[in-house]
């Protein structure tokens, strides 16, 4: 299958490149920069340049593919309203592109928080309208399975972790180094779910291949680690304590990612391992954070 893959160099997205092409499928990478190009092209995979900001320019991509993956989201902090936008703006381009080809359009999604405590492939998303988190582009993508499109979504867990992550739990890694103490909030019982990266691209991999129109999929190897767990391992590999930061001083003590580590974001994944026969191999987040994953 020829597979346009947006996010194609990213930390996901690389890993999803890398399982796509050792299973003999053909990537189309989007590259933002020359680097992110040669990278692609280092791999055996085909260049598209471009970014989130061209949505004419991916439904081009697109309709030269068999399948669309789309991994790649402005993380700007600043305006996560216009990346919402901007994120919504391009999936409609791209799944307009799509409509009555059959064709599978694979997005990138995350876990959220659930009334029950543990969110379910059943549960939909809460995010309607452009205004929402992500555009509410998890909701719009699914909407085209009677438009003769194979949405899926895919619901990435908080930490998607290995060697090499620059994701949250490696700027939890930093933080606890600067301040000589690994924090958690309030009790620590908030929960997140946790993927080991070749775990997560197998899943994508899979799904690209045989989930129905309309599924959601989780990638969540395990469903709920306590927060003070993950800050305990982590002040035991830097030897520093791991202490409680009560609710006042979330923001002095972890600036901006307090309010996601605050979240209690457990999620199952028995459906997922059913549906694409999924069964994740990898090592677990703590056994990551006690091997060194998060060292740099």
């Amino acid at each position: 299958m020829r597979v346009f893959v947006t996010g194609a160099s990213g930390w996901i997205g690389s890993a999803v490149t890398d399982e796509l092409l050792t299973r003999g499928h053909q990537v189309i990478g989007l590259a933002r920069s020359d680097k992110a190009a040669e990278a692609l092209r280092a791999k055996g995979a085909t260049v598209h340049q471009g970014d989130l900001d061209s949505p004419d320019s991916l439904a081009a991509a697109a309709e030269t593919a068999d399948g669309v993956i789309h991994l790649a989201f402005k993380h700007d902090f600043t305006d996560v309203a216009g990346a919402g936008r901007a994120e919504r703006a391009v999936v409609q381009r791209m799944l307009d592109t799509l409509v009555g080809s059959d064709r599978p359009f694979l997005i990138a999604s995350g876990v959220t928080t659930s009334a029950s405590g543990l969110l379910t492939e059943d549960d939909p998303s809460p995010h309607e309208g452009p205004d929402s988190p992500r555009g509410g582009s998890e909701n719009l993508a699914l909407e085209y399975a009677d438009r003769g499109v194979r949405p899926v979504a895919l619901r990435f867990a908080p930490t998607v972790h290995g060697a090499g992550d620059y994701g949250f739990t490696a700027v939890l890694t930093k933080i606890a180094a600067e301040r000589g103490a690994a924090g958690y909030i309030g009790d620590g019982s908030t929960r997140w779910a946790a993927v080991h990266r070749t775990d997560a691209a197998r899943l994508v991999r899979l799904a690209l291949e045989k989930a129905p129109a309309g599924s959601r999929v989780h990638a969540t190897a395990e469903s709920g680690i306590p927060s003070r767990d993950i800050a305990a391992a982590i002040g035991d590999y830097l030897g520093v304590p791991s202490v409680s930061v009560a609710a006042e001083d979330v923001a002095a003590h972890f600036g901006w990612i307090g309010g996601f580590f605050g979240l209690d974001a457990a999620a199952s994944n028995t459906r997922t391992r059913e549906l694409l026969d999924w069964t994740p191999t990898g090592p677990t987040l703590l056994e990551d954070i006690k091997s060194g994953a998060y060292s740099a």
